[in-house]
């Protein structure tokens, strides 16, 4: 499976609440850091926390090359959207690295 593939069935898992389907295409040890420099580095740490907003991923637009895929699309929350971008890495088969940027002032509180 291609890079591209492999971020956008993650997308989709987490787009219908599949968190654990989700996890399978994180590397166990994933690197995921925010824009106000937050970090994890457990896959499960970081999809348990995703599941707290409950959003969806509005998708605008993706790039790729070689193992790096970059997407551009709206976090949807039931009262915001918020704009982001992420560059995920792609190695063996897993999501090793995920970068986010957005605006966290437009971030509504975690339930």
């Amino acid at each position: 499976m291609e890079p591209l593939e492999i971020v956008l069935k993650y997308i989709d898992h987490l787009n219908r609440q599949e968190y654990e389907k989700a996890l399978k295409y994180l590397d166990s040890s994933v690197r995921v850091v925010g824009p106000g420099g937050e970090a994890f580095h457990e896959a499960s740490e970081f999809v348990k926390m995703l599941g707290k907003y409950r959003s969806k991923y509005d998708l605008r637009k993706s790039f790729s090359k070689d193992s790096d895929v970059c997407l551009l699309y709206d976090f949807v929350f039931d009262r915001a959207r918020v704009y982001a971008s992420s560059w995920y890495e792609v190695k063996n088969g897993r999501i090793t690295s995920i970068t986010t940027v957005f605006d966290p002032a437009k971030m509504p509180s975690a339930p």
